[in-house]
């Protein structure tokens, strides 16, 4: 394992590797990385604002001090060897931590309040949080907002770390570190391509999917689940031939004519329209969002904000829909 660390004026890198210590120069690494980004001196040269002969000199001292070549020279060209791929890994997690501070540090100079930043669930992302930077947008049209769909577990153990604002997720227990605020309780419902002759229900009984080519969620899906469990009591067979982990994939395929399905509210009415139809169920399967909060890192200035036009777009979406 390699192991890097900033000194104090961020020019040298100390590496621990194989139990040797050694200090790497940052300009040595960079170089390294830049020939392995580009696979070529001349190109690699260019991008460090340098010269050929000073990359093959430093590439030279780099290898004399880590003890192994880097790469091998065939035919005037270098091949990196096993060593370097696996020291690049180490160095790229590197630079992108240091690309992703500089970043932070940009927003936080040119914004007062820099970025805010949400994490939430991918069906959310494309159906709630875009109705809520709408509210956000009017009262802060400057404000940078970063949105970052993520699926469960990592979403809770995102806000766990505090690496965001906010969160939008359906567990039902607040992770460590962060308060969770019930938002929205609502039910699944079933899309159905045009023309199919269910639509001319206005509520749909499990009996009503007997035979039916039906698309399903990913197996392990907790609304997967409830939906098989749902049938299994009403004793349905259907014929489950397509199944993916996106409910925005399953209204994609209901909209071809692929089957019909059931999933979450927000996804279906979204993209609800001539090819895709939305009707209620009988039997209740409910869909609930949750919104999460850090509560050890210090507060975002318009944290508060944020989830009030949250709160704003699911009390729009429950009312204009009757969800």
């Amino acid at each position: 394992m390699i192991f890097f660390m900033v000194n104090s004026n961020n020019a040298v890198l100390v590496v621990y590797l194989f139990n040797i210590d050694m200090n790497l120069t940052h300009r040595q690494l960079t170089m390294f990385r830049a020939i392995m980004l580009h696979g070529n001196l001349g190109r690699a040269a260019d991008a460090c604002a340098s010269s050929q002969p000073t990359l093959s000199r430093e590439l030279g001292r780099l290898e004399q001090l880590l003890g192994f070549n880097l790469f091998d020279r065939v035919r005037g060209r270098l091949r990196p060897t096993v060593r370097a791929l696996a020291l690049m890994q180490e160095v790229e997690r590197s630079f992108i931590g240091l690309e992703q501070i500089a970043a932070r540090a940009s927003e936080l100079r040119t914004q007062a309040t820099g970025r805010l930043r949400i994490a939430c669930l991918p069906a959310l992302a494309h159906a709630l949080v875009p109705r809520a930077l709408v509210y956000l947008s009017h009262a802060h049209p400057e404000l940078g907002v970063g949105v970052h769909p993520l699926e469960s577990p990592w979403l809770e153990q995102a806000m766990s770390e505090q690496r965001f604002d906010l969160g939008l997720s359906e567990t039902q227990e607040a992770p460590a570190g962060v308060a969770l605020q019930p938002l929205l309780k609502v039910n699944e419902v079933a899309v159905l391509p045009r023309d199919h002759s269910l639509c001319r229900k206005a509520r749909l009984q499990p009996r009503d999917f007997t035979g039916e080519r039906f698309i399903s969620l990913a197996v392990g899906d907790p609304y997967r689940t409830a939906i098989d469990a749902m049938f299994e009591d009403a004793k349905v067979q259907r014929a489950t031939l397509l199944e993916t982990t996106s409910a925005v994939a399953v209204c994609a395929m209901v909209r071809q004519g692929l089957g019909v399905a059931i999933v979450n509210p927000f996804t279906a009415l979204e993209l609800s329209g001539p090819d895709l139809v939305v009707r209620p169920l009988t039997v209740a399967i409910g869909y609930q969002v949750n919104m999460l909060l850090p509560e050890i890192a210090a507060p975002h200035p318009l944290q508060g904000v944020l989830a009030d036009t949250v709160r704003k777009a699911c009390a729009a979406l429950n009312h204009h829909h009757s969800l």
